[in-house]
């Protein structure tokens, strides 16, 4: 009977998990979507324990309850208290500590093994989960420690060791070695630990040279890895919710890198090996940056708000940083009682995650409908007055277009130089996340607005105010 009830908690988890994740591709019914899947988990979670049928001491059950309350207490307290600047900081920490969950589960269910398997009736399918949940995991949880590190400053350059591509080639190729001799000898847990550290350095290797600008495309490669390392833990243990879980994060994962890929026009291989994002020191090797740059009193930009018919925001990270996400809310909404046309262009990287800017703005309760995809926004720059970029750098850089010698060669970008004005937000002349010069600020048609975006905001709806 508790069987039965069981598969139909586990059933109730994949449809809400399936369910959630089609109403987060939904800026409106996403925060549904998050809490559905939720309670799909929570009634998971509570029919693996209630329903259990074996034998469960009152102290197995104290801890386990107890872990849930401390882990509920710590991860709500964090989550509520995170400033939206640090949510990539977050995630990326989220998603180590699911890896490392996935890891110790392969490190316990190895020691049960020996315990009360004998090596005839060693199964190599059992082995083979146990020890790709160990390595993929472990991959994950030390790689999604060095982005977290990196996103919040404390790693703020890549780290390339000499010919760090051959290395970390040789050291995959050794963990994944190892791994299969594990499988096939079938080890023992001094192996076990071994191979733990193994997979740990190879999870910083891959990570440690990966520049700033690929960060957004390292997130959700390590998000796929927890996801695939939580599947074979579904394998392992016969358990369909954790296997249809695992299997919707490793793909909506894949795929999202694939996509940012994409919108970067580079392969995989590239952002891996390529380690683009640190070091470049001008727009390309063998550029020269001609021209001046030119400010814009906060005056005569209203100016040109006021009367202009059309007018494209592009957010950036220096957004989020200055928080500023509500008074730019603000700032639309007042253009709009005047008659004017706003919308925002959206790049697919922009920002420190995959759909950071969207977050961001869905805060300020900016409608959905006024995010324009890139490749939506670009045709509509010629028809622009006035294009207000706050806070983003290398999204919308010419030389990507260009500059062959520039590292962001090839990527597609928000095409804003097309506009009939352009106007910069940024606190000064410092280079963006990639570490290259912005060849936009030398157009004559750009003009650059400095200062916090928050309080250069919140000048430019007073002075609006005035009109």
């Amino acid at each position: 009977m508790n069987h039965n009830l069981l598969e139909i908690c586990y059933l109730i988890g994949s449809v809400t998990f399936i369910l959630g994740l089609k109403m987060m591709g939904n800026a409106k019914t996403a925060k549904k979507g998050n809490l559905i899947g939720a309670i799909g988990m929570t009634i998971a979670i509570l029919g693996t324990i209630l329903l259990f049928e074996g034998q469960v001491s009152s102290l197995i059950y104290a801890l386990i309850f107890g872990g849930i309350a401390v882990g509920t207490v710590i991860g709500w307290t964090t989550a509520k208290k995170v400033q939206m600047t640090k949510m990539p900081e977050l995630v990326s920490m989220f998603n180590g500590m699911g890896g490392a969950c996935a890891a110790l589960i392969s490190l316990i269910e190895l020691n049960h093994h020996y315990h009360t398997v004998s090596a005839e009736s060693s199964s190599y399918g059992t082995m083979i989960a146990i020890v790709a949940g160990l390595i993929i995991g472990t991959v994950s949880f030390s790689g999604s420690i060095i982005a977290y590190l990196k996103l919040n400053g404390t790693m703020n350059k890549p780290v390339r060791l000499p010919s760090y591509n051959i290395l970390n080639t040789v050291v995959m190729i050794a963990v994944l070695g190892f791994g299969a001799y594990f499988v096939y000898d079938g080890g023992n847990m001094t192996l076990a630990y071994l191979l733990f550290l193994a997979a740990a350095v190879y999870g910083i290797l891959f990570t440690i040279p990966i520049g700033g600008a690929d960060m957004p495309v390292v997130i959700s490669l390590l998000n796929s890895f927890t996801g695939l390392a939580a599947a074979f833990g579904g394998f392992l243990y016969d358990n369909k919710v954790m296997l249809t879980g695992g299997i919707l994060v490793g793909s909506a994962g894949t795929l999202l890198t694939l996509i940012m890929c994409k919108a970067m026009n580079r392969p995989l291989s590239n952002v891996i090996f390529g380690a683009f994002g640190g070091g470049a020191s001008a727009a390309g090797e063998g550029a020269e940056v001609k021209g001046s740059i030119k400010d814009i009193q906060v005056s005569d930009l209203a100016v040109q708000m006021n009367y202009a018919r059309k007018v494209v925001i592009v957010p950036g990270y220096g957004l989020a940083v200055a928080q500023a996400q509500h008074t730019i809310h603000e700032l639309e909404m007042l253009l709009e009682e005047r008659g004017v046309e706003v919308k925002y262009a959206i790049h697919p990287v922009a920002g420190r995650m995959p759909g950071h800017m969207n977050v961001l703005l869905a805060e300020a309760n900016v409608s959905y409908d006024k995010l324009v995809e890139m490749d939506d926004i670009n045709p509509e720059f010629e028809q622009t007055d006035v294009v207000l970029i706050i806070g983003a750098n290398d999204v919308v850089n010419p030389a990507a277009k260009s500059d062959p010698s520039s590292p962001i060669y090839g990527m597609p970008i928000l095409e804003v130089d097309k506009a009939k004005s352009v106007v910069v937000n940024k606190r000064s002349m410092n280079a963006g996340y990639a570490g290259i010069d912005n060849l936009l600020f030398y157009d004559p048609k750009c003009s650059m607005f400095f200062g916090d975006a928050k309080k250069a905001l919140t000048s430019l709806v007073a002075e609006l105010k005035t009109m």
